[in-house]
């Protein structure tokens, strides 16, 4: 199984501010406005799914792995602690290999959220919730020309590896000997 028994698909991960809980349908409406930022598809391309492509994507997601079982699937909603309000997504897919449990993160924060940390507070805590829980190999896919998430990258202890995907995105690679910081 690519997701270990032992990681409950309900784990809601904490920080200082925020709650990044799983994702359900029931956050579709929130989502949609989060998302709904053309500006936030910019970098990346595409453009904002509507609340019925979310509904269809997050009930998806509300499963724990792919449909050939091959990759598990760990999505989260960042909540502010302070009002409640969504902010953004995490998310983790996991493998397994012959080297171990392998997990590509990401994170995506709302327009009118960015710039206040909680990018990097959530995937800071996500991505040592699941070295805490097997992890060998964290690992990013960084759109070229996207300074917000490298510096996300960064600060959570990931460095550029060089390699490049088909379509222009740089792996980015945890380093285990980081030092956790606070939350």
């Amino acid at each position: 199984m690519v997701v270990p028994a032992q990681w409950p698909q309900d784990a809601v991960v904490r920080t200082a501010r925020l709650r990044v809980e799983p994702v359900r349908v029931a956050h579709v409406e929130e989502m949609a406005v989060v998302l709904g930022d053309p500006a936030l598809y910019a970098i990346t391309g595409g453009a904002p799914p509507t609340a019925v492509e979310l509904a269809s994507r997050y009930r998806r997601w509300e499963r724990p792995t792919s449909d050939d079982g091959l990759e598990g699937w760990l999505n989260w909603v960042v909540v502010r602690d302070a009002d409640g309000a969504a902010v953004g997504t995490v998310q983790a897919t996991t493998t397994a290999g012959a080297n171990g449990l392998t997990a590509e993160v990401g994170w995506v924060i709302g327009v009118p959220f960015q710039g206040h940390g909680y990018a990097t507070e959530a995937a800071e805590a996500v991505v040592w919730w699941l070295v805490d829980r097997g992890a060998g190999a964290v690992h990013a896919h960084i759109a070229p020309d996207h300074p917000a998430s490298e510096a996300v990258a960064r600060r959570i202890g990931m460095r550029a590896t060089g390699e490049f995907r088909d379509d222009g995105e740089q792996r980015w690679r945890w380093r285990p000997a980081q030092a956790r910081t606070a939350t």
